[in-house]
């Protein structure tokens, strides 16, 4: 029997691809939208079911304040709504936490992990960084220049990816939250998010870029503690590293997911 194709979802979340076919739902990290993991939704619908819903404070969801525990009300409403039940789960920065915190809620709705950008465990020494920067960003936020300072960046920094025209607009077009970058610092600090990557009987993979030195810390630490996990590092990409070298970020999690979904062998 054919596979039907879908596209569409609800308020704040994107959904493409069969409906019978393996689930990968993406998380976005903090700024930004459902909307910048366009490149990768484009080049996986064909043969996957993509699923990327917006988190608390961003996007659709821009009037409800960043918590932990709505955010993984979320993934869960996600899963159960647009897949039969699990998925590889993808999330970067702020998204990785959210997808780890929900895997280890949920381990047996999670076929594999891929973690960017959040290697960091925001623990002892860390845990006050943490609170610090989260403190910092409120204070600069809190004001509607601070606030609209970095939806210039934000902006410019988007232009200035090697992006189509098209898939610019649409996330530049979704807009910039910052406000929840502030407030996802108190929901992480002090949650030992390796122990709980410990629990996920699921495979993992540590997929970061090169230049981001700081949220790398800790990615081989973070590699051994899952039961079966690995670190990829994309040369040239910092942070952000899904929109600085879509095409490659694509194919490593093409690649992880025949790897390590067994329907996907």
């Amino acid at each position: 029997m054919a596979r039907r194709d879908e596209r569409g979802g609800d308020k704040g979340t994107d959904v493409a691809g069969p409906a019978d076919a393996q689930s990968i739902v993406f998380v976005h990290g903090a700024i930004f939208t459902r909307r910048m993991w366009l490149p990768q939704r484009r080049e996986l619908e064909d043969r996957f079911r993509v699923v990327a819903p917006d988190l608390p404070g961003h996007g659709a969801r821009a009037d409800e304040p960043f918590r932990m525990e709505p955010a993984i009300d979320v993934l869960e409403d996600a899963l159960e709504t647009h897949t039969d039940g699990s998925a590889v789960l993808v999330g970067l920065s702020l998204g990785g936490y959210a997808a780890t915190e929900y895997a280890y809620r949920h381990p047996d709705a999670v076929d594999g992990l891929v973690l960017s950008g959040s290697s960091v465990n925001p623990t002892r020494g860390i845990e006050l960084g943490t609170r610090l920067t989260g403190g910092l960003a409120r204070l600069l936020t809190k004001p509607d220049l601070g606030k609209r300072a970095v939806e210039k960046l934000a902006t410019r920094w988007v232009r200035n990816r090697d992006l189509p025209r098209d898939v610019k607009r649409e996330i530049i077009d979704a807009g910039f939250y910052p406000k929840p970058f502030g407030d996802a610092g108190p929901e992480i600090a002090g949650e030992d998010f390796r122990a709980k990557l410990s629990t996920v009987p699921a495979s993992t993979l540590i997929l970061n870029g090169e230049n981001d030195k700081l949220m790398r810390r800790g990615e081989q630490a973070h590699a051994a503690a899952a039961r079966d996990g690995r670190v990829e590092v994309l040369a040239d990409a910092g942070h952000i590293c899904n929109l600085h070298r879509p095409a490659t970020y694509t194919d490593r999690v093409r690649r992880f997911v025949r790897r390590s979904v067994p329907t996907e062998q």
